[in-house]
């Protein structure tokens, strides 16, 4: 039979069109299959801005002789979980519960009512040399044992579910106390790297939340350490290699503790995140370096990350730009930053603030270069060679092949984003901002919302709808447009009478099909934690901010004595309730990510002390370990875990 993925509307499935592998796309019909031909189901999870994910469509999924073991033996399914993070929670969920980590490439097999029975991240076409089974080997005995020991594979999966379900269960009702704030607070300080900022170690997220929830705590106790803590992170994000300093925006994560190295995937709801996270920080803080990793976000997010003739906001830009790269657009030899400057002393000053050598961090090429704030210049002369010199960086960068843009208008990150561009707009005085946004949330309103099902999960696209994210951050960014503008038809859109219908058609369980349900277990993405639509109409009835500027993008108010930041900052902070309960994913630790630059998946520990026991004689499954992951140049990056800090494992990131 051919591959079926040729005319999905997803860039990652249409990516995989031309592979031997007869793929299905998530559906009733490939469980009707696998049940009819009683064959076990390959699940394979990615995204098309995921480094590894192509790696191994390049190393298995295109190899011939793997396509017909697997055509042979199993029903082979493929997801891209931006566009269904539905199916995407639901199943990292099961394999962290088997594995204790989970990550991209997600790996899973599947009886044909949709169990996970065993599972893993990235396999390598053949055993490698840290431990990790080779592909073919895998499947060969995964196909053995769903043949030869049927009831060990049920006992299996119903162990899976059950413990998924009891564990990580998080739907919980409950009050918000004092104490639990503090614990909140105190936990994240016991994560806190005093040496280079951030939570844990190795592989090292951003956690803006955690930064928007100190900064809170700060205002309420006034305790040095929260503020501290808060700048000390941005401060170092800021610096590292995590953000773009040529041009603008954050890299999704570091494989390193200093942010040096990061996995070049640049995501919108990180940004979106970051900018929030940024700006409250120069509100509340101060520091103008914060000021100028804001606009540079918002640099990018015009030029790059939107079309502001549509009024819509992209999703994601790729780390590579084919296979064998490893993030070349993104990173520098020292040849090609002379090359692109023409001036010695402008190369002497960019060598010398931002750690350019001969020998880099890229293992695949050593002399490539992340640049990373090292040292500030030597003198105040060399500030405006600097500047001038970044700029003509970025134009010789923009000569080269730029990684792919996925376009897709996702409801969720289109919401987050306009309302990080809300604030954007307040605290920098860039109507431009506020332009966009505005427009991006009246196309989500006319094109994606039904009064009957709720959001759509893409703008202008029918199905699916109902998702949590979707309707909820849609909510919140129309509580943003209303206290930005003072348009009442903002408020009726969030709360008024259809408002709470669309909360109610977040309550619900997402459609889509797909053997049943398969694990799908309380808390996946289409059920609402039961004090959302009370954070709602308690921000609702908070303190309304006057309106501060129209559709145009220009303010309809003179300026408040205080910078607007204020104002907005205290609106942020009313809204994290939301964001944290709409957004799991942002918990402390580290997050399921996609394959280590080092070597192997990366992912993030669940709590789970005791998985449940695999089938017999089938290779430990893979997580992510950590003799996959090797040192990173002559930084000596290491490869520790992040410890979660939660009582559970969240959303992916």
């Amino acid at each position: 039979m051919p591959n079926l993925l040729a005319t999905e509307p997803s860039a990652y499935l249409k990516s995989a069109a031309h592979q031997p592998v007869h793929w299905h796309p998530w559906g009733d019909a490939a469980f009707a299959r696998a049940r009819a031909e009683d064959k076990p189901i390959l699940l394979d999870i990615g995204a098309v801005w995921c480094h590894w994910c192509h790696v191994m469509d390049g190393e298995s999924y295109d190899n011939p002789e793997v396509a017909a073991l697997l055509n042979d033996a199993f029903i082979c399914i493929k997801v891209d979980r931006d566009e269904r993070p539905d199916v995407d929670t639901r199943y990292q969920r099961a394999v962290q519960a088997l594995t204790g980590q989970g990550g991209w490439p997600l790996t899973a097999f599947l009886t044909p009512e949709g169990e996970v029975f065993f599972g893993g991240t990235y396999f390598p076409p053949e055993d490698n040399a840290y431990g990790r089974p080779g592909f073919v080997a895998v499947l060969n005995q995964v196909a053995g044992i769903y043949r030869q020991q049927r009831a060990k594979v049920a006992e299996n999966a119903k162990v899976i579910r059950q413990h998924v379900t009891e564990s990580l269960n998080e739907v919980k009702g409950g009050t918000v106390t004092p104490g639990i704030l503090d614990e909140a607070a105190s936990r994240m300080a016991r994560l806190f790297d005093i040496r280079f900022g951030g939570f844990g170690t190795a592989p090292k997220f951003p956690h803006p939340a955690a930064c928007d929830f100190l900064l809170a705590r700060w205002h309420d106790t006034r305790e040095s350490w929260l503020r501290e803590t808060v700048e000390k992170t941005l401060v170092a994000m800021a610096q590292g290699g995590i953000r773009d300093h040529v041009g603008g925006g954050f890299h999704r994560y570091a494989v390193d503790e200093r942010w040096i190295v990061p996995h070049f995937e640049k995501m919108a709801y990180d940004n979106a995140e970051l900018l929030h996270a940024y700006l409250n920080g120069y509100s509340d803080l101060g520091n103008p370096l914060f000021r100028e990793v804001a606009q540079g976000i918002v640099d990018w997010v015009l030029e790059v990350l939107s079309d502001a003739g549509r009024g819509v906001l992209h999703t994601s830009q790729d780390a590579d730009v084919g296979l064998g790269d490893d993030g070349d657009y993104w990173t520098w030899t020292p040849e090609e930053v002379r090359d692109a400057l023409q001036d010695e002393r402008a190369f002497q000053v960019i060598r010398h603030v931002y750690d350019v050598e001969t020998e880099g961090e890229m293992h695949h090429n050593p002399r490539k270069n992340v640049l990373w704030w090292k040292r500030d210049p030597a003198g105040d002369d060399e500030w405006p060679i600097l500047r001038d010199a970044l700029r003509r960086l970025k134009a010789a960068r923009d000569t080269r092949q730029p990684p792919y843009v996925d376009t897709t208008p996702y409801v969720n990150w289109n919401a987050m984003m306009a309302s990080a561009l809300l604030h954007a707009g307040a605290v920098l005085d860039r109507p431009e901002c506020n332009r966009l946004a505005l427009r991006a949330l009246h196309r989500i309103w006319a094109e994606a919302w039904d009064g009957a099902r709720g959001m759509a999960h893409v703008i202008g696209r029918p199905e699916p709808r109902g998702l949590l994210e979707d309707n909820i951050h849609a909510a919140a960014a129309f509580l943003d447009a209303y206290e930005a503008t003072g348009d009442d038809p903002w408020l009726a859109r969030a709360l008024g009478r259809r408002g709470r219908r669309l909360l109610r058609c977040g309550a619900r369980p997402s459609g889509g099909g797909g053997g049943g349900g398969g694990n799908g277990l309380p808390g996946d993405a289409g059920e609402a934690d039961p004090g959302l639509a009370d954070a709602l109409a308690q921000r609702r009835g908070g303190p309304r901010a006057g309106p501060s500027v129209g559709d145009d993008g220009r303010r309809r108010m003179a300026p408040a004595a205080r910078p607007p930041a204020r104002d907005v900052r205290g609106r942020r902070r009313r809204a994290l309730t939301i964001r944290r309960h709409a957004a799991p994913r942002r918990g402390l630790g580290a997050q399921p990510g996609d394959a280590h630059r080092r070597g192997g998946p990366e992912g993030r520990r669940s709590r789970l002390c005791h998985a449940p026991p695999g089938p017999a004689n089938v290779p430990a499954a893979q997580g992510g370990d950590t003799r996959d992951r090797r040192g990173a140049g002559r930084h000596g990056v290491r490869g520790d875990d992040v410890l979660a800090a939660h009582g559970h494992t969240g959303r992916a990131a």
